[in-house]
């Protein structure tokens, strides 16, 4: 339905092939050329195998010229804001999937970004592991305050981790609602056994479900 679409045209990868797309009331290419940062992680960790946690981090640093003192400082920084200040040496193969992805949020918070896009990164992990990422990402936004964009079909993962959610639709790509969560942060894990809840995912749930039968009626 185009949410991975949308994220690569906010991050300046694609052009939209018609009208505008607007951020923070600006154009996004206007952001871009007045300096604002934005990082990607993407579904996939997409670490350099042959490279330590260090420098798979460092790599954005690298290619934007910063000093290597400077560089290797905001990798320590990030790796001990993603719990992985003792794996700096490691390599990608000897950490777990779920550390994988740590290591890839990493790479996006040493940039010190404005907006951090995230294409479904902890789609592929077990429930296990995706609910304490989802739980650790809110208490990096907690510390570092940016915003992020954040793609999920999970619906509980929508609402635990967000103060708005846009749920878009298929055949064609458009927006089909925008709702708001209006629970307070921090949120902790039992947030989710709650009423407010499981109200906010009933909400989603039955959205979801009108998006999906008007969808099969079009193609009917």
């Amino acid at each position: 339905c185009g949410k991975s679409t949308l994220l690569k045209m906010v991050a300046g990868l694609l052009e939209p092939s018609d009208g505008r797309l607007l951020l923070w009331r600006k154009p996004v290419p206007q952001l871009h050329a007045g300096g604002k940062k934005m990082a990607f992680v993407f579904q996939q960790p997409t670490l350099m195998p042959w490279s330590s946690v260090h420098t798979n981090v460092r790599l954005p640093l690298d290619l934007a010229g910063v000093p290597r003192a400077e560089a290797d400082a905001r990798v320590t920084e990030a790796l001990q804001l993603v719990g992985l200040a003792r794996f700096a040496q490691a390599l990608p193969r000897e950490l777990s999937g779920g550390m994988q992805m740590r290591v890839s949020i990493a790479r996006g918070l040493v940039t010190e970004p404005d907006l951090l896009l995230m294409d479904e990164p902890f789609g592929a992990l077990d429930e296990i592991t995706r609910h304490k990422l989802d739980a650790e990402l809110l208490e990096l936004w907690s510390k570092k305050k940016l915003t992020v964009i954040f793609v999920t079909h999970s619906i509980h993962e929508a609402v635990f981790l967000s103060s708005r959610v846009v749920m878009m639709a298929a055949r064609p790509g458009r927006v089909v609602e925008e709702f708001r969560i209006d629970a307070p942060y921090p949120r902790p894990a039992d947030f989710m056994l709650g009423p407010e809840f499981a109200r906010h995912a009933q909400q989603l749930q039955s959205s979801l479900l009108r998006a999906s039968a008007i969808v099969e009626e079009s193609l009917s």
